[in-house]
C-alpha cells in the first residue's frame, strides 16, 4: 500500500473540512537559438520519472469535483471566493512535485469540472444550489476514502 506525507493528509482534511483552484499553464515552445561552439553547454534538465499511485483516479476525481464546487460556490455566493481553488493548486502542488503529467491531468480535471458547469448554469438558481451540495458532499467522501484507505 502506497502512502502519502502529512502534508498531502492535511491538505485533504482542509478539503474535507471546506466541505463540510486553477489555470493551466501553456508551454510556448520556441526554437533554441543556435549556440556559439566555445560556449559551455548547459546540463541537461533532470527528468522525474512519473509515479503513479493507486489514489490517482480518485484524485482526479477530486480535482474535478472542486472546479465545480469552486464555480458554483462562486456563482451563488455574494462574495466570490477562492478558496476552492487555492486548495487544489496545493494539493497539486504538493502532490504532483516535479511530475507535469500528473499535474497536467489534475489541472485539467480541475478545469474540466469548472467548465462543465460555467456551460450549464450562467444564474444561481435552485438546481445549481443542490449540485453544489451534492458535489460538496462527494468531495467530502473521496477526500475521507483516500485518507482512510492511503494515509498514513
Amino acid at each position: 500500500m502506497m502512502t502519502f506525507g502529512p502534508t498531502i493528509t492535511r491538505l485533504i482534511v482542509t478539503t474535507l473540512l471546506l466541505a463540510t483552484a486553477a489555470t493551466t499553464a501553456v508551454a510556448q515552445k520556441t526554437a533554441a537559438p543556435p549556440q556559439d561552439k566555445t560556449q559551455a553547454q548547459a546540463p541537461a534538465p533532470v527528468v522525474v520519472e512519473e509515479k503513479p499511485t493507486p489514489y490517482d483516479q480518485r484524485l482526479i476525481r477530486l480535482a474535478e469535483v472542486l472546479g465545480s464546487v469552486h464555480y458554483l460556490r462562486n456563482l451563488c455566493v455574494k462574495e466570490p471566493e477562492d478558496v476552492w481553488r487555492r486548495s487544489m493548486q496545493e494539493l497539486i502542488d504538493k502532490e504532483t512535485a516535479n511530475e507535469e503529467k500528473r499535474r497536467e491531468r489534475m489541472t485539467a480535471a480541475f478545469n474540466r469540472g469548472y467548465r462543465t458547469f460555467a456551460s450549464v448554469y450562467t444564474t444561481c438558481t435552485q438546481p445549481a444550489i443542490v449540485a453544489e451540495q451534492r458535489y460538496r458532499a462527494e468531495g467530502a467522501t473521496l477526500a475521507s476514502e483516500i485518507v482512510a484507505r492511503f494515509g498514513n
